[in-house]
């Protein structure tokens, strides 16, 4: 299990909201420890999650397909590997090119304009709070500290499986990446890709004997403060992913 960690994000903001109490508690155990147990409490703080290394063998992709259905009545808690293997299937590097990462779902030119964040309401070994996926660590950042499944269930207009998941990965879109090569028409290109994206998510929870479902339906504005999302970033898919309830 990992140390609990506070996003650095949340601390840069501290001196101009009521978190600056997280500051005071910081600067106090330095004053009164040493040098090296300051520096490990810097790094509880701002280091990333390391997830497991994922499997890259399972069911036959027919029986999959075939089984594949939107699933929204969850119960009990994910664990971290079934997270790391999620998030590979999403956006996980499969391959380089010289210097180019290529990742699991196909993208326009190689853009890959979606950024994943990991909501972890239910997982065991991880924090509830809200992350940003780094695929080339594969790692996740932490943004947000403590449970959102609320607040994100009343953005998502009261769709009670956004909360009861063990998982919901959100896919952020920044159009400029691939607008910037293709003009107009990557906006096009930039909706194919979450649906390569999301069909990857189903076909993965089904492999690991989980479920899921789409959701396009939620304010905008007010799930994009809910996970941290600033413009030009642009939700544009939640995928609540969990153990099915009988």
């Amino acid at each position: 299990m990992h140390e609990r960690l506070v996003p650095s994000k949340v601390l840069r903001r501290s001196a101009r909201g009521p978190r600056v109490g997280l500051w005071v508690v910081i600067v106090a155990v330095c004053l009164g420890a040493a040098t090296s147990a300051c520096a490990e409490t810097e790094r509880a703080v701002t280091e990333p999650v390391r997830l497991p290394a994922p499997e890259h063998e399972g069911p036959p992709l027919e029986t999959v397909i075939r089984q594949r259905r939107s699933v929204r009545s969850f119960e009990g808690a994910l664990t971290l590997g079934e997270v790391s293997q999620l998030l590979f299937a999403a956006q996980g590097v499969t391959d380089s090119i010289g210097r180019r990462s290529l990742h699991a779902a196909p993208s326009a030119g190689a853009t890959y304009p979606f950024t994943v964040y990991a909501v972890a309401n239910h997982v065991e070994g991880l924090d509830a709070g809200v992350y940003r996926y780094r695929p080339n660590a594969h790692a996740l950042e932490p943004v947000h500290a403590g449970s959102v499944g609320s607040a994100l269930r009343a953005a998502a207009l009261g769709q009670q499986w956004v909360e009861t998941a063990g998982l919901v990965v959100a896919l952020v879109a920044d159009y400029a990446r691939t607008t910037g090569r293709y003009g107009e028409r990557g906006r096009r290109y930039v909706h194919m890709e979450a649906g390569h994206i999301s069909q990857n998510l189903y076909l993965q929870a089904v492999a690991l004997g989980l479920g899921s479902v789409a959701v396009g339906a939620f304010d905008d504005d007010r799930a994009a403060r809910v996970l941290g999302i600033e413009s030009p970033r642009v939700l544009l898919y939640l995928h609540p992913v969990g153990r099915p309830a009988p």
